[in-house]
């Protein structure tokens, strides 16, 4: 287990047509840190963003692809981790999303 400070959970925010139409009921979807936990997401969200409140967090975590290379070895892609986070009614909602 990584002793991750909560500015090092989060990588960027995923922007996909699927975490854009969520974005009414106050669902967030981020790339995190592959070793972080549902509770240093929901620490790392409330922290970075003010006025926000988590209710759940989701976590997924997607496997490397096998990628063919000219040459020798062959490649693949980097494995990852999502958090879909929803808040709580009352919280505000994440700025950086707004007028996306």
């Amino acid at each position: 287990m990584a002793d991750l400070k909560y500015y090092d959970v989060l990588f960027k925010p995923l922007m996909t047509e699927k975490s854009m139409s969520l974005l009414e009921e106050q669902t967030y979807s981020f790339y995190v840190h592959p070793e972080a936990t549902k509770t240093q997401i929901k620490e790392a969200v409330e922290r970075l963003f003010p006025n926000t409140k988590v209710a759940s967090v989701n976590t997924m975590n997607t496997h490397p692809k096998k990628r063919h290379r000219r040459g020798y070895k062959p490649g693949s892609t980097v494995k990852r981790k999502k958090a879909i986070v929803k808040l709580t009614p009352g919280s505000n909602p994440i700025e950086y999303f707004e007028g996306i």
